[in-house]
């Protein structure tokens, strides 16, 4: 590392790219809400020094020296290793799916300070969450507001198409709820009822202390759940994998 510029940096990691035999490419997402791509060399050596500081989910503060194509991590101390992701597959698919959706909304050059927090906490949610339900809520509320920040936030109070104050379907595509008339001319939306709208709007203006407070059953959380992939997929116009094996476990 000698002679080259070095920095620091804390960031979470999100996905991991096998590199030769024994080191990977790291993406993350940095405090300040970049998405920052390096080189982990030694990562994938049993008992290498960055072996257990760069599994997927940790939040790390780590030592940077730039590189020609990629920076390299030079050094790097766990955060919050949200060790109670680890071993259970539903909160590793809630996880998964989370890190998924924060690698699709991170720009290298776009720093946002919303970005980080959010998702530190989801993860967080996820290890306290009690049941499958409750899961699928954080899950469904990450999306959801991570998404409404981005400049993707569904109308979800009047029908989007005529303003009718008694909305009964949503359309990811029509960017919200509609009523039943209007819902008539929109292919693929989905009927809905007042209670599965309020939990929409909760989902985007609770925090996550309430959510995994509030009493919700499976069937409804499995709905949200869904719609928050609808709405997802359609906006980011992309597969959202790890979504899709969150919704088949």
């Amino acid at each position: 590392m000698a002679g080259r510029r070095t920095y620091r940096d804390k960031a979470v990691v999100l996905d991991r790219t096998k590199l030769g035999e024994q080191d990977l490419i790291l993406t993350m997402l940095a405090e300040d809400g970049r998405q920052l791509r390096a080189v982990g060399k030694g990562a994938r050596k049993p008992g290498g020094r960055l072996a257990g500081r760069t599994e997927l989910f940790c939040e790390a503060d780590l030592l940077l020296a730039h590189g020609r194509s990629l920076d390299v991590v030079a050094e790097a101390s766990l955060v919050d290793a949200h060790a109670g992701l680890r071993g259970d597959l539903a909160r590793v698919s809630a996880a998964s799916a989370m890190c998924e959706v924060a690698r699709l909304t991170s720009f290298e050059d776009a720093p946002d300070g919303f970005l980080y927090p959010v998702l530190s906490r989801a993860l967080r949610a996820c290890e306290q969450a009690g049941d499958q339900a409750h899961l699928d809520v954080c899950v469904a509320a990450y999306v959801m507001k991570v998404l409404a920040h981005g400049g993707w936030r569904p109308e979800l109070v009047h029908c989007i198409a005529c303003g009718d104050p008694a909305p009964a379907w949503f359309s990811a595509a029509a960017g919200g709820v509609l009523c039943s008339s209007c819902a008539r001319e929109v292919a693929g939306a989905e009927q809905v009822s007042a209670s599965d709208i309020a939990w929409l709007r909760a989902l985007i203006g609770s925090t996550f202390d309430a959510l995994l407070a509030a009493q919700i059953d499976a069937a409804e959380a499995a709905l949200l759940l869904g719609l928050a992939h609808q709405w997802a997929a359609t906006h980011l116009e992309t597969r959202l994998r790890a979504l899709e094996f969150m919704l088949s476990v």
